[in-house]
């Protein structure tokens, strides 16, 4: 039945979206690679005519392609005729041309998740951290900065304060990048609040990046005793604090009736030997998986033919159509 896409169907063009007919030799389209989108060019187009398309419905949209076309589903490669009712590689089609970040492990990458899982905030496509203590803002601004290359600047601010009943001055931090965002989420388990995060298990890396991961939350919600070398990590999130205490050995009882729990971290912690290195992807996932509703056939019968249009491509073979994976047989 042949393969390939009607004219007007888009393709996801590194530039914009681009109808099949408009793509040429030289063109370049994303695609996926694994978890990450990619870039690939076009280095043979072609043209045949057929008599029948389908529609494939997800849960996203709908586009339009030969039966025969291949599509990315967890089995491999299938014919577009018979994914109904199965999923298909998916990314988020407007978030192709976004700025992607290059994210430095250490330290400071450390910092900026734990006071980020403290006292920050995550938008839908900002990162923020207003508090009244200047030096911990100047903190979290320059690990942030180090750990992702973005500029991060402290501003001085003004906010409502319940206990005074006036506006008091502070400190705010903020960047503008929904992928940071989504990173920020992808880390903590997909929900930023900070009554849902989950522990980011990808601050355990190594050494370096867990310990400045306890100084960012203890600088947002803990403290240093007086009286004993150690951290106290203050939350009311208490699984988040369960599964951190766990990583260093200490014992850990959550207070009652939703009350903010302590966790106490002695500066001994390491001599536990309770600490097991963890590889967790620092960069976003940018793939995932949608659902076929439904698969129809169009034009059987019909007196005027489709052109399809066909993609050779280097150096991946497959590319986007509406975010949807897909690839030809060559």
């Amino acid at each position: 039945m042949g393969f390939g896409l009607p004219s007007k169907q888009t393709v996801n063009g590194v530039g914009g979206r681009l109808q099949a007919r408009n793509v040429g030799v030289g063109s370049r389209l994303w695609t996926l690679d694994a978890d990450r989108t990619v870039q690939t060019t076009v280095t043979q187009v072609v043209a045949v005519k057929v008599r029948e398309v389908v529609d494939v419905v997800t849960d996203h949209v709908s586009f339009t392609v030969a039966p025969d076309q291949l599509l990315g589903t967890p089995d491999g490669w299938v014919h577009a005729r018979d994914v109904e009712g199965s999923v298909l590689a998916w990314t988020h089609a407007r978030k192709l041309r976004r700025e992607r970040l290059t994210i430095k492990p250490g330290y400071e990458f450390g910092y900026a998740i734990g006071a980020n899982c403290s006292d920050g905030t995550v938008g839908k496509n900002y990162v923020s951290l207003v508090v009244n203590d200047k030096g911990f803002a100047s903190r979290y601004a320059a690990c942030l900065s180090a750990a992702t290359g973005m500029t991060a600047r402290l501003e001085s601010v003004t906010r409502p304060s319940g206990y005074l009943q006036r506006e008091v001055p502070g400190f705010r931090v903020r960047v503008v990048s929904s992928y940071l965002a989504d990173l920020m989420r992808q880390y903590v388990g997909g929900d930023a609040h900070h009554m849902r995060q989950r522990f980011p298990r990808v601050v355990l890396r190594d050494r370096e990046t867990f310990e400045g991961f306890l100084d960012g939350y203890t600088d947002g919600d803990g403290f240093r005793p007086k009286t004993w070398a150690a951290r106290v990590l203050v939350s009311s999130n208490a699984p988040f604090l369960s599964e951190l205490a766990q990583e260093i050995g200490a014992r850990f009882t959550p207070r009652a009736n939703g009350l903010a729990s302590h966790l106490v971290v002695a500066d001994s912690w390491p001599s536990r030997g309770t600490f097991k290195p963890e590889q967790h992807p620092l960069e976003l996932i940018e793939s995932t998986w949608v659902e076929v509703r439904d698969v129809r056939l169009r034009g059987a019968g019909s007196p005027k033919p489709f052109t399809l249009y066909s993609y050779r491509l280097d150096p991946y073979p497959s590319f986007l159509v509406n975010g949807h994976l897909a690839r030809q047989p060559w």
